[in-house]
């Protein structure tokens, strides 16, 4: 039995990849109202195949969202995010080969996106961040040039120079008008969880779709990751990563961040030093005075769970702390 919704709530999710699934999962036990907007600048594994070989659009992060909001019959969502083990299709996603043959059929990846939701019956909308065939870059501190987002981290890693700043190719790019309306009629925007620079940012990138979120009137909350990332946000903060978004997005823009305050068991964060060097992002003393300086507020909660040996957010946990939170704001 599906849970009743309980707000009446626009709300618009800002990212890619498992960290927006993850979140869609949750939000949907709490508004019918969503949008998850989502970045297509990925280049790698089965979604960067159909890139180079049909010339279309990424859509391995929108087949996740659109997987996380269906409400189809169970088996035919397991048969959706299938992928093939043997012969030419092996590693491929069932799910994107689908979403592959509805853009071709309706001409358009937004509108394919579109019958794909209503096949799927999700709630919601899923959305492109762009239309247009962009390209992730980076420049290092050191001043090298990394193209590529499924390059990125491991450059980063083997050159040994982190991240200065992210831009796109072609530099300037447009979002699709219902992307922007969406946005614009929005009670509440979720910025992450997410991989900061290669999931998050590059939807800030596409200059008019930053410039809808700050424009909104809604409520905009920043979503910690639990970890940190190699390659991306070795060594960060919780300020350290407010400060990238900061940076595109600008001052004054998100009002509060939610960050987890539950610890892993030693075992799991050996398994993920082992693959990694990843470090649980914790609020520290000098966070929260960061934080408080800068006047935005801060909410520490559970918001862990273990999956298949994977950390991931608690996503009921933490959207009960958003709606909470949100609430209280319209009530005061």
């Amino acid at each position: 039995m599906v849970k009743r919704r309980l707000y009446d709530v626009k709300v618009v999710t800002i990212g890619g990849g498992t960290g927006s699934s993850t979140l869609l999962r949750g939000l949907k036990l709490f508004t019918e109202y969503i949008t998850a907007v989502v970045t297509v600048a990925d280049d790698g594994g089965s979604s960067g195949m159909l890139r180079e070989e049909l010339g279309m659009l990424p859509p391995g992060d929108a087949r996740n969202c659109l997987f996380a909001l269906a409400n189809a019959e169970p088996a035919f969502a397991q048969v959706f995010d299938y992928r093939f083990k043997e012969g030419s299709l092996k590693g491929q996603s069932l799910g994107n080969l689908f979403v592959a043959a509805l853009n071709d059929i309706y001409g358009g990846f937004d509108l394919g996106l579109k019958e794909a939701g209503n096949i799927l019956a999700i709630t919601g909308q899923v959305l492109p961040m762009t239309l247009e065939d962009v390209k992730l870059c980076a420049r290092l501190k050191n001043g090298d040039i990394i193209k590529g987002e499924s390059v990125l981290p491991k450059e980063v890693l083997r050159i040994g120079s982190p991240i200065e700043t992210l831009f796109l190719e072609p530099e300037f790019s447009h979002s699709i008008p219902e992307t922007l309306q969406a946005i614009e009629e929005a009670d509440l925007i979720l910025l992450g969880p997410g991989s900061l620079y290669t999931s998050l940012i590059p939807n800030l990138l596409v200059e008019d779709l930053a410039g809808a979120i700050r424009k909104s009137k809604a409520e905009k909350f920043y979503i910690v990751n639990l970890m940190t990332q190699p390659g991306e946000t070795d060594g960060f903060s919780v300020r350290d990563h407010y400060r990238v978004l900061e940076r595109y997005l600008g001052e004054g823009v998100v009002s509060r961040i939610f960050v987890n305050e539950e610890t892993a068991d030693v075992d799991m964060l050996r398994h993920y030093k082992e693959h990694g060097a990843q470090q649980p992002v914790k609020m520290t003393e000098e966070d929260e005075v960061y934080f408080a300086e800068k006047k935005i507020a801060v909410t520490c909660g559970e918001f862990m769970q273990v999956d298949l040996k994977y950390i991931r957010h608690d996503a009921k946990a933490l959207c009960q702390a958003i709606f909470d939170h949100y609430t209280q704001i319209y009530r005061g």
